[in-house]
């Protein structure tokens, strides 16, 4: 402004020194044209102060919500970045937005025994076996850690090794992925082929602190792929796998001389207030491919259900095959604190040299929850799950936690044509006492029959056995 009016100023000196003699008229003239120039200058200044004005608030307003964009981005995030740490029966890491779930726990069984078995049988079977029956001790039967969980809402994992023995063995080691269109889930590794339903029931859940004799035809936890998945909202599961023969690593070399196809059938034809009751069906089937003129080789043998001595009361020995057929038959009832359950399994072996022996076992047994509990059952995969007390045990309460009696009977058949590997029947009564949904204590009570046994003396064995069982 002030230069606008500078310049005036001089223009209006030059016409009076330039133009003395003008007249009045036309300096009236020249003062208007300036008066019009400087309001022009004016207008241009005040119409540039509000476009720079208005800039101004553009800028701000960019800056804004570039802000709120950049929070934004961090909300989206946060759920990936921050997990939330909460205890469900052991430590559990989960995000917001439920896409990354992962568990980390273990168990601890540690086992007492004492075994008192017959002279004739016990002498026999110690030269047998290597091992004496008779005796007692302690044993930390199994002492695992493990993580698991899902990582982007459809992949699945777990790592679990066990302590017990001394080294660190693999139990359950694998990758997959989950709500598959059709499939369901395919894994990845070493873990259980799916067959027996007491097998795939976790040793964390078992109603006796063993398993029945006849599980000895399982094939156990080999490495190899299998799929599984549910219908018929959950009242059917299947799975089907193929898998190797593996080491306690997981590693397997092999011409398909030692490779297993597994697979397994359930139903639930009645399931109802939750699985306070029900009844399960079930099917298992595992084809063993062997080459009888290699050195891989089936054999099948089984203690007295109790682990704490590593002598076989019944034991095949080793037998050249060109294959094996194995089968297992599901049973199970539960009606509130009643429950029932049992299998019968075969295994027919292909061998020339063992005349095709079929060898068979079955075992039924029953349960009763004193205090008024259910054996809870997975919908997901076809077994028993974790027992939760109605009341956990508390000192100064009136919580006892749960109380279950249990009695079963097994029997297990090793002998068959060439083979004489005797016959093992068990009588086991059970008292378990679940303090809280991780830790309870078991005391069985087996009495063994031993028969029909080619190198050992027929014979009976009585065992006292306890678990004191943490899992988390």
């Amino acid at each position: 402004m002030r230069k606008v009016y500078v310049t005036a100023l001089a223009g209006c000196l030059a016409l009076g020194i330039a133009a003395p003699a003008l007249a009045g008229t036309r300096q009236d003239d020249l003062v208007m044209q300036l008066k019009q120039l400087v309001e022009r200058q004016q207008e241009q200044l005040d119409r540039q102060a509000r476009e720079i004005a208005a800039l101004r608030e553009q800028f701000a307003r960019i800056a804004e919500n570039g802000a709120a964009r950049q929070e934004e981005q961090k909300a989206k995030k946060k759920p990936e970045e921050e997990l939330t740490t909460t205890w469900k029966n052991g430590l559990r890491f989960t995000s917001d937005d439920k896409k990354f779930n992962i568990k980390l726990g273990g168990r601890v069984h540690l086992d007492w025994a004492n075994i008192d078995a017959d002279s004739p049988m016990q002498d026999t079977l110690a030269e047998a076996e290597g091992n004496p029956l008779e005796g007692n001790g302690f044993e930390f039967r199994r002492a695992r850690l493990y993580v698991a969980g899902d990582i982007y809402s459809n992949v699945t994992f777990k790592v679990q090794y066990d302590f017990a023995g001394g080294d660190a063995d693999f139990r359950d080691v694998y990758v997959g992925l989950k709500k598959l269109p059709a499939v369901g889930t395919i894994l990845f590794g070493q873990q259980k082929e799916p067959f027996s339903l007491e097998y795939l029931t976790s040793s964390n859940y078992t109603t006796f602190m063993e398993r029945s004799l006849p599980v000895a035809f399982g094939p156990g936890r080999n490495t190899g792929i299998k799929m599984f998945n549910t219908a018929l909202d959950r009242r059917l599961t299947w799975a089907i796998g193929w898998f190797d023969d593996a080491d306690d690593f997981g590693d397997s070399f092999n011409d398909v001389s030692s490779s297993n196809v597994t697979m397994r059938l359930t139903g639930l034809p009645w399931y109802a207030d939750n699985g306070a009751g029900l009844l399960h069906l079930g099917l298992s089937y595992s084809h063993q491919f062997r080459d009888e003129d290699s050195d891989i080789t089936v054999r099948y043998r089984e203690r007295p259900e109790a682990h704490i001595s590593d002598a076989r009361m019944v034991n095949t020995g080793k037998i050249h095959t060109d294959g094996v057929d194995l089968a297992a038959f599901e049973l199970a009832a539960v009606y509130g604190p009643l429950s029932l359950q049992g299998e019968y399994l075969i295994s027919s072996v292909d061998s020339t040299e063992a005349d095709d022996p079929d060898f068979s076992g079955y075992y039924v047994y029953g349960s009763w929850f004193i205090t008024g509990e259910h054996r809870p059952y997975k919908t997901g995969s076809g077994a028993f799950g974790r027992v939760k007390p109605i009341k956990d045990f508390a000192i100064g309460s009136d919580g006892w936690g749960a109380w279950e009696i249990a009695l079963r009977y097994s029997d297990l058949d090793l002998g068959d044509a060439a083979i004489q590997g005797g016959r093992l029947k068990d009588f086991t009564a059970g008292l378990n006492w679940y303090l809280n949904p991780n830790l309870r204590w078991m005391l069985n009570y087996v009495h063994a029959d031993l028969s029909e046994r080619a190198d050992v003396n027929d014979g009976n064995a009585d065992i006292i056995e306890t678990r004191m069982s943490l899992t988390f």
